[in-house]
């Protein structure tokens, strides 16, 4: 009967319609797992049922079952970038719908190479489908931290950060986790329908539950390891002002007075707090324009002995180009200039052809430049700032490498651009997965939510709902201690990886020469 059953999984998930709808849908499941859903399980069901589908099938086949997959994952997963470019950009349903589906249908390319490469090399025999399925989806999720400035969205390991598996992560990074999801799933899809009928199956499916076994340990047993602990003294009162402006607004000359008069207004109960952060581009006068303002605003802050931060557009003297950038003032110092630009958002590719063509890609923001990699950390009174950008702190390596031994994180956003999507709460789970990684306190700031304050363990201690106008107030504490990840970051999963996909593709290799070993 088991046998029966599973020749009929494997007659639907051959060649054929079936099997096509199956990796389709498998990729539709994954952001399910994720934020704001969290039925975390369906991260595991997804990478099983991709696996099934990638079985007795040709390369090219393989390549096609994949960017299915992608499809459904992005299809699902990033459907907030149609807000921005049709409620936001001006652009109607039909031009919005097209340049969605032209993203979705060209970054799904590189789950197509994950595919191909995998039917072609690695799938062959039993720890060929354990290890090479795992190594390769990791190698995929790194790939797309970095090709063409990256775009390192819907990571599998972000969907287990309410499960045992989390506590990896200060050691490994998120791809650790993904790892440890991945090679879960492709064990138990080994275990239940493997192509080949081996003489010493029952020797290997043990040694492979005991890997997988080991991992999940591993996890409950670091759960109890404290990598950092806090600094006696040195705990801070911040208050985060959510200002929630209308975006379609918020950029018109004659907002630029109300919007200042609004944050000063708001930040006046709040002087004497250690900190006071303000949004991403909460001002939106260039800096060398507004330094009445910003001279009231350092002025009271020395005299309450308060920090304050705030997002400000800003242009280079010499070269004139335009970078978001944030500020210290009072009782802070130093300037941050974000180096991870938002494709279509703070730069336009292929700019000739594009722009104008819709009016978000004629707003202000949208002709920023990149930073300098190397900058000085910002300073709140004499605690150390590691700091990032919106969309630069779901870069895991862009973030851990800004500082050394930063005394806590902090990232300002514009979450606006995304209405009521999932965006905004993708975003704020991948902001808590580097305060875990680094073992550090962050504060996130932002002009309609989600803002909030994360301990180093990931956990939101503190938010305000989205879409109101409000200030929130909360302690953090700096932390001493380094993580692993912090010192090493991925690569030592990297060349886990690595060694797992070349034992996948030796093993691999002598079932096909040997297939009764």
């Amino acid at each position: 009967m088991t046998r029966t059953r599973r020749l009929g999984f494997r007659n639907l998930t051959g060649p054929g319609l079936p099997g096509h709808l199956i990796a389709l849908s498998a990729g539709c499941t994954l952001p399910l797992s994720l934020a704001p859903f969290d039925i975390w399980p369906l991260g595991f069901v997804s990478v099983f049922l991709l696996a099934a589908c990638l079985q007795g099938i040709e390369n090219r086949m393989g390549a096609f079952r994949n960017y299915l997959f992608g499809l459904g994952m992005y299809g699902v997963g990033v459907s907030w970038i149609y807000v921005s470019i049709h409620e936001y950009g001006g652009a109607s349903v039909g031009l919005a719908v097209a340049l969605v589906a032209l993203f979705v249908a060209s970054i799904s390319t590189v789950a197509a190479l994950q595919g191909y490469l995998y039917v072609r090399f690695f799938r062959n025999g039993y720890w060929g489908t354990v290890l090479g399925f795992s190594c390769l989806w990791v190698a995929q999720e790194w790939f797309r931290t970095w090709v063409l400035t990256g775009f390192p969205w819907l990571f599998l390991g972000y969907g287990v950060m309410e499960t045992p598996l989390a506590h990896l992560a200060p050691v490994t990074g998120v791809l650790g986790v993904s790892l440890a999801v991945a090679l879960t799933a492709s064990m138990f899809f080994a275990l239940v329908y493997h192509p080949h009928e081996m003489p010493n199956q029952t020797h290997r499916k043990f040694v492979s539950l005991a890997l997988v076994g080991s991992v999940w340990l591993a996890a409950l047993l670091l759960s109890q390891q404290h990598w950092v602990e806090p600094v006696t003294d040195g705990e801070l009162s911040v208050s985060l002002v959510q200002g929630n402006i209308d975006q379609r607004i918020k950029w018109r000359r004659e907002m630029i007075e109300p919007i200042l008069d609004l944050y000063w207004q708001m930040s006046q109960t709040e002087w004497e707090q250690d900190l006071i952060v303000w949004p991403e581009a909460a001002i939106t006068l260039f800096k060398h324009r507004a330094t009445d303002f910003l001279d009231k605003v350092d002025s009271k802050g020395k005299q309450t002995n308060t920090a304050v931060i705030t997002g400000i557009p800003t242009i280079d003297p010499e070269t004139q180009a335009h970078r978001n950038s944030v500020v210290a003032l009072g009782m802070g110092s130093g300037t941050y200039q974000k180096r991870r630009l938002v494709p279509f958002g703070e730069y336009v590719p292929l700019e000739q052809w594009l722009r104008g063509l819709i009016t978000f890609f004629n707003l202000p923001m949208s002709h920023n430049n990149s930073g300098p990699m190397e900058q000085d950390p910002m300073l709140v009174g004499p605690w150390k700032v590691s700091t990032s950008i919106c969309y630069e702190v779901v870069y895991p390596e862009l973030v851990r490498r800004s500082v050394a031994a930063p005394d806590f994180l902090l990232t300002i956003s514009n979450d606006t651009w995304f209405g009521k999507s999932i965006g905004p709460i993708q975003h704020m789970q991948m902001a808590r997965m580097r305060a875990l990684e680094n073992g550090r306190y962050l504060i996130r700031a932002t002009n309609n939510g989600v803002t909030a304050i994360v301990d180093e363990q990931g956990h939101i201690l503190r938010s305000l709902p989205q879409f109101t106008r409000g200030i929130l107030r909360g302690e953090v504490k700096v932390m001493s201690g380094t993580t692993p990840f912090s010192r090493w970051g991925s690569l030592p999963v990297l060349l886990v990886c690595g060694l797992g996909l070349l034992l996948a593709a030796v093993t691999g290799r002598a079932q096909v020469s040997n297939p009764g070993q």
